[in-house]
């Protein structure tokens, strides 16, 4: 990783937690153990892969990141809700997250689904009356199509219900790309575009250029966390290491072997460089994010 890349993940990083700290329910007003347990699953961990790419394409766009913290944080909702919810038995049925307790081993089973529903709904709120984000009510507006659209049924929700549907089956590579695209790739679309509308007098050509690296890099995500699933340790992954392989879950590993599915990883890398090359030096953050992405080790 780049120091400029480590100093400014490091930036967004505080800043988020501090963001999200302020616009979750405090955990003493009622009902308490679902504050609780929404604060339990969003605070002091994870990587905020999510949000770092809302502030790196502020960034690239020129965007105060006072103007992106309610993004970052909608982002962010939505993908702790995500992961509560797939750790239930009903779904993957794991006890560890971000090296801690899963919220319904941490709490309950009944508190978790809560706990998610409450996040989402938050999520929607936060674009909707945030004062940080400052566009006009058109703006919005498509802010919020953006993210239902992206954690919806032809969204992310959609690709849980994908990866449920096919355990144990033996997919080809569209059709375990097609399920990545929804499941991980959505979100992480979602993330590069909601900083793109918050531009105001952005090209559509330079919208369709980061969303394209975004999908490319939502893809190289979940290629990578495959492969960390098998190479890495549950210490280190702070979730349950090779719990996909033992679920018999379709994987890039499992398809296409190690190797493959490397080399699967760096071409995606080089193909979300290619859809920055008409971007110069203020896009660095976003090339060494997606170089960060294939390297990284948990």
């Amino acid at each position: 990783m780049s120091n400029a890349l480590k100093e400014y993940l490091s930036f967004c990083q505080n800043r988020v937690e501090t963001a999200l700290d302020q616009r979750l329910p405090v955990a003493h007003i009622l009902p308490q153990k679902l504050h609780q347990a929404m604060r339990y699953s969003t605070l002091d961990g994870g990587k905020r892969m999510r949000p770092m790419l809302t502030y790196c394409t502020g960034k690239t766009l020129g965007l105060n990141p006072d103007n992106l913290d309610g993004l970052a944080c909608a982002v962010e909702f939505i993908h702790v809700y995500s992961l509560i919810h797939d750790d239930l038995p009903a779904m993957d049925d794991d006890d560890l997250r971000r090296g801690k307790a899963t919220c319904h081993v941490a709490f309950d089973e009944a508190t978790a689904i809560l706990a998610g529903d409450a996040l989402q709904a938050l999520a929607f709120e936060t674009l909707a009356h945030d004062p940080s984000i400052t566009t006009n009510a058109e703006t919005r507006l498509k802010m919020i199509t953006t993210l239902s659209r992206a954690c919806g049924s032809q969204g992310m929700v959609g690709g849980q219900a994908i990866d449920l549907e096919s355990v144990g089956r033996q997919l080809n590579l569209p059709e375990l790309e097609n399920m990545h695209i929804h499941k991980t790739g959505a979100l992480i679309r979602a993330s590069v575009n909601l900083a793109a509308l918050a531009k105001a007098d952005i090209d559509p050509a330079v919208a369709s250029q980061l969303d394209h690296y975004a999908k490319c890099i939502g893809l190289s995500f979940q290629v990578k966390d495959d492969i960390l699933d098998e190479e890495s340790d549950t210490a280190t992954l702070g979730k349950t290491q090779g719990k996909d392989k033992d679920n018999n879950k379709p994987t890039y590993p499992a398809l296409l072997g190690m190797a493959g599915a490397k080399q699967k990883a760096r071409e995606l890398h080089e193909m979300a460089m290619d859809n920055l090359g008409a971007f110069g030096e203020e896009a660095q953050l976003l090339r060494d994010l997606s170089l960060y992405i294939i390297e990284r080790n948990h």
